[in-house]
């Protein structure tokens, strides 16, 4: 797969520019770049209006790195956008809130749904031009754009769309979710994938086997869009930071937290009282 890197829209600090105080503690954290703009909300409101002392530094570098990051010591916490796998081990994964991958096409794409099936052929390379695509309008080279193996993202896509065959090698596989959202945004015939946090203007998400990706449709119970997730917040199981943890419990149970979830991107799954 071609891969293309681009650091500085995978890092996000918080918290550095806030003089030292008294009893002051950093908490450090790494991973997902899905639930980026919904942790830096929740980081921003915490030390804000919980526990000011607290401040976090958080580096967006994928899912799948931050779990190896919080393996090997350098974090204290990761985010993450897929299941736990056996290669995680001494971790612990807490289900935070819920997401939806979205599938986006370009403005100029008639496409208004899509099969899981034909994503799989799509990023398997088994179908090619978007006249084998129903409904698209078009009659050019389809131009899949993907996540990165660091990304957690990617992992999940390759669980739930790929039965874990990997991508074809025609597949631009890009270090974040917002240069996929670029991608397709820059280019008529491409088509991506980016958490529900990510979609913006000059992008079209499609239904996927008839269900849009909208808060509505990503819920506890039931999950009506198929490509529903939790995400979660991993902490090592030996020794976890009880500031980490206490910090996990208010973004897990706090109405607030809810409501800065469902604003930023997210959707609240634990927090009873958030408005949707």
């Amino acid at each position: 797969m071609r891969i293309k890197t681009l650091a500085a829209t995978a890092v996000a600090v918080l918290g550095l520019a806030v003089p030292a105080s008294a009893g002051a503690q950093t908490l450090i954290g790494s991973g997902s770049v899905a639930a980026q703009p919904v942790l830096q909300a929740l980081f921003a409101a915490y030390t804000k209006n919980v526990n000011h002392k607290i401040h976090f530094v958080y580096t967006a570098d994928g899912g799948n790195a931050g779990i190896k990051d919080v393996q090997n010591g350098t974090s204290q916490f990761a985010g993450q956008a897929r299941t736990p796998l056996p290669s995680d081990a001494g971790t612990t994964y807490i289900k935070l809130y819920l997401d939806g991958l979205c599938m986006d096409v370009n403005p100029k794409n008639k496409l208004s749904n899509i099969s899981i099936e034909s994503l799989h052929d799509i990023y398997r390379g088994l179908i090619t031009n978007w006249s084998q695509v129903p409904g698209s309008g078009l009659n050019t080279t389809i131009d899949p754009v993907g996540r990165d193996t660091n990304g957690g993202t990617y992992t999940f896509f390759l669980q739930s769309v790929l039965n874990n065959e990997l991508p074809a090698s025609n597949v631009n596989a890009l270090t974040a979710d917002g240069l996929v959202v670029n991608a397709v945004k820059q280019d008529p015939n491409a088509i991506g994938y980016a958490g529900l946090a990510w979609q913006k203007k000059g992008i079209k998400p499609v239904k996927v086997n008839g269900v849009a990706c909208e808060p509505k449709n990503i819920s506890v119970e039931p999950l009506k869009y198929p490509l529903s997730r939790y995400i979660f917040l991993v902490l090592p199981t030996a020794n976890p930071s009880p500031a980490v943890q206490k910090f996990a419990d208010w973004a897990r149970t706090s109405p607030e937290a809810g409501e800065i979830i469902n604003k930023a991107g997210g959707v609240a799954a634990f927090n009873k009282k958030a408005k949707k």
